[in-house]
């Protein structure tokens, strides 16, 4: 069962000179010029970020449904711009990162599914940047992401995929220390060889996994490297049952760290919460098809799972 994410974990950001002392040692570490200046100029914006997204948590928490979307895209957007401040000491430089830098259909279709919408990236706008920032990911510009894809690609939601859909969206890995074991089951689902899928999980990790040793008919062991804490792609971590599981969908989506994968989703419901007033009622009253029970299930994993995906982010940049 999912434990709601404990803010203390923040305790530490909550403090001018402690939060001082992190930010300068961020940019020390980047070699940022003017280090000291510079994390003195942005220790209370980083804990005014932080302190607005909690609230907007902690009253999303509270919130009906029909108003949750708005209020987690929000909180998780001010969240993110903490992180920003860690490894750009200079945000926002221009107004043209502001903008969301994702788009969707404004007007709904007629028997509209919310599995079946998209939402389009753009050249600016906080997604572009954070992929490139963060996650050093580029050219995402005229794109798009499937509702059904991004779903796909969130380890909590395996077990509802399975239940309504009779499908599974992921494989559990086990974890010994740094050694991460992957079933070699995994070479059927994905219609490849040993050496294939060694190749191909080595090149999608971008350096964050080494091959340890290969269990033949059993399993395939990978070593994570000690100075990569933070992202373990393509894996993902599972928050409810404390273990991490690789995706089983392989769409575009599937290099993409899991906190872009939110970012998206919370966007497009926030926007329909916001424009779809009749849609969103209809969906939230009449529960008319599966489109409720992933939104409604996403939308109380979120409430722990943002913060948390954050807070990893924060701690690996230390």
């Amino acid at each position: 069962m999912l434990s709601y994410f404990d803010w203390t974990s923040f305790s530490l950001f909550f403090s001018a000179s402690s939060t001082q002392n992190y930010l300068k040692k961020c940019y020390n570490d980047k070699q940022i010029e003017n280090a000291e200046q510079k994390s003195y100029e942005n220790c209370y914006p980083f804990i005014y970020y932080l302190e607005h997204g909690k609230v907007y948590y902690e009253q999303a928490q509270i919130a009906p449904l029909i108003i949750q979307p708005i209020l987690f895209f929000y909180g998780f957007v001010h969240l993110i711009k903490a992180s920003i401040l860690t490894i750009d000491p200079n945000y926002p430089e221009t107004t043209s990162v502001l903008a969301h830098g994702v788009s969707t259909r404004k007007r709904k279709k007629q028997q509209y599914l919310f599995f079946q919408d998209e939402v389009k990236f753009q050249k600016t706008g906080l997604f572009p940047f954070i992929a490139e920032k963060m996650f050093h990911m580029k050219h995402f510009e005229g794109e798009k992401a499937n509702m059904s894809d991004l779903f796909k690609q969130i380890p909590e939601l395996s077990g509802l995929f399975s239940q309504l859909e009779g499908k599974k969206t992921f494989i559990e890995v086990k974890q010994t220390n740094d050694e991460f074991q992957i079933p070699t089951s995994i070479l059927d689902v994905f219609h490849m060889t040993e050496n294939r899928f060694i190749e191909f999980f080595l090149q999608k990790s971008k350096g964050v996994f080494e091959l340890h040793k290969v269990n033949h008919n059993s399993e395939i062991i990978f070593k994570k490297e000690d100075n990569k804490k933070f992202d373990c792609a393509p894996l993902r971590f599972n928050l409810e049952s404390n273990s991490h599981s690789l995706p089983l969908n392989r769409s575009s989506e599937f290099e993409f760290h899991e906190l872009l994968i939110h970012y998206l989703l919370l966007y497009n419901l926030s926007m329909i919460a916001r424009y779809e007033t009749e849609w969103w009622s209809e969906l939230v009253k009449t529960m008319p098809n599966k489109d409720f029970p992933f939104i409604q299930t996403f939308l109380k994993l979120s409430l722990s799972k943002g913060p948390f995906l954050i807070h990893q982010f924060l701690m690996s940049q230390r």
